[in-house]
């Protein structure tokens, strides 16, 4: 059963995990899914992903948007940071992927910023159900 707070769409969680999966298969590391909607209010979600070089943040990026098309998800409404692959933001307005060069993904931190929000598991289950 998945946990959701009333007002999210249980589909924005599906979408967003196979989003979490396609950049893992990918070769994604350290891929976690925030729920930021309480707290931030323009977005429910954030995927957060990253990868060893730019070629493979491209590749990753390609991948989610490839995936979630592919199962009838949306497209994305922008793509942001495409030109160095350091920092590539999909927004995707109820979720947003960020896909990191490592360095990067350090530098900015943005598991320690939004430390205090549930994460939606997304690895083995096949439904999401959030933990603390």
């Amino acid at each position: 059963m998945t946990d959701h707070p009333p007002f999210i769409d249980p589909a924005t969680d599906e979408v967003a995990v196979r989003a979490a999966r396609a950049a893992d298969a990918k070769g994604g590391t350290r891929t976690v899914v925030l729920r930021v909607g309480e707290v931030l209010g323009i977005t429910e979600l954030f995927v957060i992903t990253s990868a060893s070089n730019p070629r493979l943040v491209k590749a990753v990026v390609e991948e989610v948007e490839a995936r979630v098309g592919a199962d009838g998800g949306p497209r994305p409404l922008r793509i942001e940071g495409l030109e160095d692959s350091r920092w590539v933001l999909m927004d995707y307005g109820d979720w947003v992927a960020h896909v990191f060069l490592e360095e990067a993904r350090e530098f900015y931190d943005l598991e320690r910023l939004w430390a205090d929000v549930p994460r939606v598991e997304w690895a083995d289950a096949a439904s999401s159900t959030v933990e603390r």
